[in-house]
């Protein structure tokens, strides 16, 4: 079968299972997303798009998009609980384009979300469409719906996220619980001035949590992230309400910015964070995984969102490149995208621990450390990654 015959479904329209669908388009081939929400809605909160991802998304037609609701902070500045003494400043802005040829960007999820659908032929998308089964044979795969449809392709990305279906077929889901989890809030940047100008990434560090705040939709809205220990709490779901109250009291005696910043919230989301085992099966003959499905990670480097669009990416330059053989390209696929996500995991995992430890001795030697690698020249490993040369060249 040629490659632009093969029917592609898509299981999941996140932002990886988008991307997908939008390199596919590039690369003249044709997909169904299917998802299970009935809708799309505005939800999710701000995401920091690293260049590694940023270059992808302008190579898919998204510059102009971005240019109009991101914002391009000037730095990443990580300061003290307490009393806000600058631990490191990492310049970003005009630097950062220079040296990875990209920008670093701050989006609202749905903005980037809506630019990705806006890429795509109308029937791409298929709406409320719960994927409950996944059977794979010698001659394709049979999704079957809630509902008791059923669609059979030649090759089934699985982009559903954490509690994946899709998943399932190849691996048992173990997931592994951090002891900590996240609150999510946007609000209005006017209720916040003192963060927007100039624009960039400020995260307070202290004592097992830390907050991180940046502006998203072109400087009008302010998302900020803020981690406490868990207790009891293990809900793990982006979308699930918390309280501001809860969150207040977490974050009494920090400085006064962080205890502005969460007073001025209106509402909260509360995740348990977990992550999983690193894997090194992702695909089977006619089946393979996109971002959090295949390697689910902590967002203390925030390249979840990154590291899904570059999976997007490295599988259609692979599906496109490997002729009339899908198994062929899958695994060329995996063997390219396992070493990588399985350092960002790694490093991920390693930062609950380094962004949440104690005054003290150890502190002092991660402050001098942190400071020591504020350079650009640090990052080139994972800003300066071109995933669609790296599977030209594979």
């Amino acid at each position: 079968m040629r490659t632009e015959d093969l029917r592609i479904a898509v299981v999941g329209a996140g932002i990886g299972g988008l991307t997908v669908a939008a390199a596919l388009r590039r690369a003249g081939l044709r997909c169904v997303v299917f998802e299970q929400a009935p809708r799309l809605a505005e939800v999710g909160a701000g995401l920091q798009i690293a260049p590694n991802a940023a270059r992808q998304l302008h190579r898919l037609g998204l510059a102009r998009h971005l240019g109009r609701v991101a914002v391009r902070p000037e730095a990443i500045e990580m300061v003290r609980w307490d009393d806000g003494r600058r631990i490191m400043r990492m310049p970003l802005g005009a630097e950062c384009e220079r040296v990875f040829g990209a920008p670093y960007y701050t989006v609202h999820r749905a903005q980037l979300h809506q630019g990705l659908v806006d890429l795509l032929e109308p029937d791409t998308l298929q709406l409320g469409q719960r994927c409950r089964a996944v059977t794979e044979r010698a001659d394709g795969v049979e999704l079957m719906f809630a509902g008791g449809g059923t669609v059979t392709a030649d090759v089934v990305v699985g982009a559903d996220g954490i509690h994946s279906v899709v998943r399932d077929q190849l691996v048992r889901d173990e997931p592994r619980y951090s002891g900590q989890t996240i609150y999510r809030g946007l609000l209005p940047a006017e209720r916040v001035p003192e963060l927007t100008t100039p624009p960039g990434v400020r995260l307070w560090l202290g004592q097992e949590q830390h907050c991180v705040a940046y502006p998203v939709s072109a400087g009008r809205l302010v998302s900020f992230a803020a981690t406490t220990p868990a207790g009891t709490w293990r809900t793990e779901s982006w979308v699930a309400p918390g309280r501001v109250a809860d969150l207040a009291a977490a974050y009494r005696g920090w400085h006064p910015q962080v205890q502005a910043l969460i007073g001025a919230a209106d509402a909260v989301t509360r995740w348990g964070l977990h992550d999983r085992a690193t894997i090194d099966r992702w695909s089977s003959a006619r089946i393979t995984l996109v971002g959090d499905a295949a390697h689910p990670m902590l967002p203390f480097l925030a390249q979840g969102a990154n590291q899904a669009i570059e999976d997007a990416v490295a599988l259609v330059a692979c599906l496109r490149s490997a002729g009339p053989s899908v198994a062929q390209a899958l695994r060329r696929y995996q063997e390219l995208r396992v070493p990588r996500t399985a350092e960002v995991h790694r490093r991920s995992r390693a930062n609950n621990r380094t962004l949440h430890l104690s005054d003290g001795d150890e502190q002092r030697r991660r402050d001098q450390d942190l400071a020591l690698d504020a350079e650009l020249s640090a990052q080139e490993w994972l800003y300066g990654y071109d995933v669609e040369l790296a599977a030209a060249r594979r």
